[in-house]
């Protein structure tokens, strides 16, 4: 594989997996949350330094965006997926809505809000995948931003 963005992303990739599996366990959800935007700099860090030399600042920020890009989208797949298993594990819709206190639930039907869109599994995964939209464009900001300082620091 000739492509440094996509190699490194691959890397990422492997370890956005096992962080995102990491966080199903209580408390270490927050340490892997936070180490996985560490993550999206180290991978446009290590897209940068497999750059062959002459490296630009330019060329880091594209292929450091391309491995944050890869490495979020392997990471947001597995979440859409811990966190649809983890709903219907934990009871589903009815187990959310008996924790739901009732005045929220009046104030959602007053807005206009069905208040099953947000207990349903359709509902969950839907949240999930704009997570996972809005981890993307952090992950190739964090990624281009690695991959630049990597770039500048040793250009050749």
């Amino acid at each position: 594989m000739s492509n440094p963005g996509v190699k490194a992303g691959l890397v990422g990739a492997a370890v956005a997996v096992l962080l995102s599996l990491l966080r199903i366990v209580p408390c270490i959800g927050c340490i892997a949350s936070i180490l996985g935007l560490a993550l999206y700099v180290g991978a446009g860090v290590l897209a940068a330094y497999w750059l062959t030399p002459p490296r630009t600042t330019g060329d880091g920020a594209g292929a450091g965006a391309i491995a944050g890009l890869i490495t979020a989208l392997a990471g947001g797949i597995v979440s859409i997926v811990v966190g649809a298993v983890q709903f219907t594990l934990m009871g589903g819709p009815a187990a959310v809505m008996r924790d739901i206190p009732p005045e929220s639930l009046r104030q959602l039907e007053q807005a206009g809000i069905d208040p099953n869109l947000f207990v349903s599994l359709g509902g969950i995964i839907g949240i999930e995948a704009t997570c996972c939209l809005a981890g993307l464009v952090i992950a190739a900001v964090l990624g281009a931003i690695g991959g630049m300082i990597m770039a500048s620091a040793k250009s050749n």
